[in-house]
This record gives structure tokens, sequence and C-alpha cells, in this order.
């Protein structure tokens, strides 16, 4: 069975209106340096698209608009672009597509009572899902999501470890006082700082797609807890990447996908 939910067109907002009013941070970094700001609360925002869904660009823009011009006070957004497999038969193949995102999206689907699964689809902190394009509400979640409890993260010594791994530091706990839970899983995620293609077919037939945040590897590397800190070495092998910059992201997330509770983000270049 494919799930698919077209979204039906919203009450026009113009992003650029909307971001107009926010004051916008400049959010360059050098390569390989870790993603530190302690003085700004990190927000993790992700999305759920396919180059496959004719509703989904405006969506990558506005998630791209988002992670430059950073439009919230006293918040750092961190994305992830996450492109599920459902669009798949429709023809077009998304290169960038893999089936467990849609199964993450399905987990979440769960989480917020939902009766089917959508593109595209914006969740953020674990916590607020909206449609992908609706600027207005994504700025509001990214508010919401600022002022709760956050488990700081910690990435250093990251380097590539030959082609195709990426290997770090990572340091994380022990989890806020005013969490319930009493423990939560912890992710590496690795991404392509940005991507391109020329899609030839299916809905977006004819059109160059470009996205930022690409999520190519989500790997479970522990648990953090109430009390005790995490801290280890990692290395990730990648399967799938540009040879562009990377984005190395930690998250940590209630399981199965719940609120996320702690995300740091530091950035490797070749």
């Amino acid at each position: 069975m494919r799930f698919r939910l077209l979204i039906p067109a919203l009450v026009a907002f113009s992003i650029l209106a909307i971001l107009s009013l926010r004051h916008a941070h400049a959010a360059g970094t050098a390569a390989r340096e870790v993603m530190d700001d302690t003085s700004r609360a990190p927000v993790l925002v992700e999305l759920f698209t396919s180059e496959g869904c004719s509703s989904c660009p405006p969506a990558d823009a506005l998630l791209e608009r988002l992670d430059r011009s950073q439009p919230v006070n006293g918040t750092e957004l961190i994305v992830l672009s996450e492109h599920v497999d459902y669009w798949n038969d429709i023809g077009w193949k998304d290169p960038f597509s893999s089936h467990e995102y849609s199964e993450r999206q399905s987990a979440y689907a769960g989480h917020f009572g939902l009766g089917s699964i959508y593109t595209p689809q914006m969740v953020v902190d674990g916590h607020i899902e909206l449609v992908g394009s609706d600027a207005r509400r994504a700025i509001q979640a990214v508010e919401s999501a600022t002022n709760a409890p956050k488990t700081q993260l910690s990435l250093s010594a990251i380097r590539f470890d030959g082609a195709n791994k990426v290997s770090l530091h990572l340091e994380a706990g022990p989890l806020p006082s005013s969490v319930s839970a009493k423990s939560a899983n912890l992710f590496l995620a690795i991404a392509d700082d940005s991507d391109e293609s020329h899609v030839s077919r299916g809905e977006n037939a004819g059109r160059t797609l470009k996205h930022v945040a690409v999520l190519r590897e989500l790997v479970p590397v522990g648990t953090v807890g109430r009390t005790d800190r995490f801290s280890r070495d990692i290395t990730v092998r990648i399967s799938n990447r540009n040879q562009g910059s990377l984005r190395i992201l930690a998250i940590i997330q209630e399981p199965a996908v719940g609120r996320v509770l702690g995300v740091g983000l530091a950035r490797l270049s070749n």
C-alpha cells in the first residue's frame, strides 16, 4: 500500500514578508568548526519531503530560508531534509530518498495520532507537526520550542576516517531534571550540506530542485540517562554522499520518536 496525502493549497503567505519581520542572524561557520553557541537554544526542524511531490519545492525553499536567515531571536534552528520513498513509483525516483525516513515519518504519525502520512511535513523538536510550506506556523512552532529544557551536546575531533567514514568524539547528558523520561535515545545524523538535481520525470519534471541539510545516515549510538553522562569516540560509515561539505548532528530524543531533548551541529569540509 502506498501512503500518500496531497495537501490542499493553503492560504498564501509570503515567506519573504514573514521572515523579513524577524531578526536575521548570520550563520556562517568555518570548515570543521563545531557549532557551540550556548547563548542560543537549539531547535531541530525536520522536513519530510520528496522530489516526486509537486507541493514539496516551496517547503524545501522555506527550510533553506529558515536555515540561512535564522529568524527567531535566541534560537539556533538546526534543520534536516528527510526524503521519503513512497513517491518513487509515479515517474521519478528521488535520489536522496530512503525507506528508513518513510518509517521515521510513520512513527511520528503514530506519535501525533495522525491517520496517514503526507508531504511536505515539518516536525519541530519531535513535538509539533505542520504542513512544511506554512512559514507562519513554522516560526510559531520554533518559538514555542525555544524555551524547552535541553541537554547540552558536544561534538569534537571531527574528521574523515578514510573515504567513507566520519569519526568524532561525542559527549552528552545527563537529561534535564524537569524531563520525566528515565532515558533517551542518542542518534548521529550525517547530512549533505546541500544538494541539487534536475528532475526529468514525474510531477516536478523539468525543474531543478535544491535542498539543504539532506540526511544520508541516521545512526543510533547509545542512550542518555538522568544521572550519567555519555562520552564516546564514534565512527560512522557513509554509504551515500556528495563531495561537498557535511553537517554532523547529534540528536537526543525520547523513544520511539518523541520530544527532542537535545541537538547539536558541527560541519565538516573536504
